[in-house]
């Protein structure tokens, strides 16, 4: 049994969810409503200290955190479809495109970072949604240079075929659409994340289809 306790908008939430639906595991999700601060409760704290989302709890065991993290055991452990290359180099452009997304630009955004950007550097709501704009600009930007005219790019980030870039590729997208962050202007970026969204596994894993979401979208 596979138990994960997510939120509806959390981008990291997302990629692993995609994960699961790729590789064909059935899961539960719990939501973590992160806007009413569950996470910093006991019983969250006691099953991730870092009061994020998501951890996934397999068979009983212990909690697994960080969605990078996550989705590189589900890579090693359910193995099928892959997520990551054949070849070693393959494996590392990958990788260093996961990053771009999910550790350079993602943690910028996240609420925690918005509320110190509040609380602490007394910036107003227009100053804290300019930046979080910035940054999800940014990102894509990067994939932009990144995947544009680069031969190992092909219908995905890499390949034919989704890997883990992608589910942090698209991760990022839907935050930026969710800030109205216009993009249009990157094809390869727009053309990837077009072509993710057009798979149901995708799709169902998009976080304005989860519990708790807004329904007027």
């Amino acid at each position: 049994m596979i138990k994960m306790y997510g939120f509806w908008r959390s981008a990291a939430s997302f990629r692993v969810r995609v994960a699961f639906n790729l590789k064909g595991l059935a899961f539960e999700e719990e939501m973590i409503d992160i806007d009413a601060g569950v996470q910093y409760t006991p019983d969250y704290l006691a099953l991730n200290p870092q009061a994020a989302v998501p951890s996934v709890v397999i068979d009983g065991g212990p909690p697994l955190t960080q969605s990078l993290a996550i989705l590189e055991y589900l890579e090693e452990t359910y193995p099928t479809p892959a997520l990551l290359p054949a070849d070693a180099r393959g494996r590392a452009r990958v990788r260093a495109l996961s990053l771009v997304w999910a550790a350079d630009h993602h943690p910028l955004i996240v609420p925690r970072v918005r509320r110190y950007l509040a609380e602490a550097m007394g910036q107003d709501e227009a100053a804290r949604t300019a930046w979080v704009k910035h940054w999800f600009r940014e990102g894509l930007v990067a994939g932009e240079a990144k995947l544009a005219g680069d031969p190992a790019t092909g219908r995905f980030c890499h390949g034919d075929a989704p890997t883990i870039a992608d589910l942090c590729l698209i991760s990022q997208a839907a935050g930026a659409r969710g800030f109205k962050v216009e993009f249009s202007d990157l094809p390869t970026v727009s053309r990837i994340v077009e072509t993710c969204l057009s798979l149901d596994d995708f799709a169902r894993a998009h976080p304005l289809r989860q519990p708790g979401a807004p329904t007027q979208h």
